[in-house]
């Protein structure tokens, strides 16, 4: 699996799915890394802990997204890399989220990770919760 520059702003991994081609493959903004490894370098999270994305049920559409870090890859994890910094996802949410971007928005309206999702019909408001 080789990880793709697209343009000057993002990074295309592939999710290493048999079956699946380059419009489900896991984006990531360059933002959200540069801020993924200003996060872990702030509060002293070693090297070998990755970022793990996942979804969960809940929420006022649904679902909503999980973003926390995890010192080791679990039993059915994906496990990705882009740029040094390993992503975790379970089996059952890279269901979900194959073919999103994740991005880092740092605006007037607020500062946060971001989730472009195509899977997503609906969403609400806080943008943290999506229907499929």
């Amino acid at each position: 699996m080789s990880v793709t520059m697209l343009g000057e702003d993002a990074v295309s991994i592939p999710t290493g799915i048999t079956g699946t081609d380059e419009t489900d493959n896991i984006r990531v903004t360059l933002k959200a890394l540069a801020e993924v490894k200003k996060i872990k370098e702030q509060n002293n999270i070693g090297d070998d802990f990755g970022l793990r994305v996942g979804v969960k049920g809940g929420g006022c559409s649904g679902m909503s997204y999980t973003l926390g870090f995890d010192g080791a890859a679990k039993e059915h994890d994906r496990v990705l890399e882009a740029d040094g910094v390993k992503i975790y996802i379970d089996s059952k949410s890279m269901f979900y989220l194959m073919g999103m971007t994740l991005d880092f928005s740092d605006g007037l309206m607020g500062r946060g990770f971001t989730f472009n999702n195509p899977n997503a019909t609906k969403t609400c408001g806080c943008g943290s919760s999506f229907g499929v």
